[in-house]
């Protein structure tokens, strides 16, 4: 196998970008819309609840309608902290075009002091290494902003292939996908590597590709070639995959999902 068919596909916010700060900057832009009481509630619940992300999910948040950052399906839980915000704030009065200007505030901020976030441990000497063998593409729903500075505050420039943005996960996966070579018989294998199973990882499964989920408590429906708790765990098995030729069994394989939801985040 050679460099060019062979690809790592990576997630940003939750996986590349990991920390609450960008949450977090979202709730306090979402809540400057209510009355000072309103306020006040509304943000306390939600810093317990994003900081709670792991443990099982506040009652009440189970539920949510489609807003500006995409459809999302009555019924389900969140699927990441920018959703279980948005859940929040609803339930709390604020509206959708107030929420679609928070999380624009909260990408604005991202990187500084109002919306930190941190490599994972050791990412960068590991992409460094594995771009000798593989291409490193990074696709997320968010938008540009603020993204090529704070790669660069995290230490990953100039050690990816490619950034994609808005790419509209689910759904939009498909054309990256097609534009990447990532076909069910080939010619390029693809590791996808993300927090959220149905954007970052459903579409690639379904190709027949390996994936791997960055989640504490992974949802019933995921099927992930490998779970991890965070990225430095996945190092191993990440290097193992990238040297292997495409005809190596990845470690601890497990079956491959049926259908790829259709629930969308703007986190990615």
């Amino acid at each position: 196998m050679s460099r060019t068919d062979t690809l790592l596909l990576l997630d940003f916010d939750g996986t590349v970008a990991v920390g609450h700060g960008p949450v977090h900057a979202y709730a306090r832009a979402a809540a400057s819309s209510l009355d000072p009481d309103a306020r006040r509630a509304f943000l306390a619940e939600a810093t317990a609840a994003v900081e709670g992300l792991g443990d099982p999910v506040p009652a009440g948040c189970g539920a949510g309608r489609s807003d500006a950052r995409g459809a999302s399906a009555d019924g389900l839980l969140p699927l990441d902290g920018y959703d279980l915000v948005r859940v929040l704030a609803e339930k709390h009065g604020v509206g959708p075009l107030a929420l679609s200007a928070a999380y624009l505030a909260s990408r604005h901020a991202l990187g500084t002091d109002d919306a930190r976030v941190s490599a994972p441990l050791g990412l960068a000497a590991v992409l460094a290494e594995v771009r000798t063998e593989a291409t490193v593409v990074l696709a997320t729903n968010a938008p540009a902003i603020r993204l090529p500075e704070t790669l660069a505050a995290l230490g990953l420039a100039g050690l990816l292939d490619g950034v994609l943005t808005e790419v509209g996960k689910p759904a939009g996966m498909a054309a990256v996908l097609d534009r990447l070579g990532v076909a069910p018989a080939g010619p390029v294998r693809a590791l996808s590597v993300g927090d959220v199973w149905a954007n970052d990882l459903a579409p690639v499964a379904a190709r027949g590709h390996a994936t791997a989920l960055i989640s504490r408590r992974p949802p019933p429906e995921a099927r992930p070639t490998w779970t991890v708790p965070d990225l430095p765990a996945l190092y191993p098995a990440l290097r193992e995959w990238v040297r292997a030729d495409g005809r190596t069994a990845p470690s601890q394989p497990q079956p491959q999902p049926a259908r790829v939801p259709a629930r969308v985040t703007t986190e990615g």
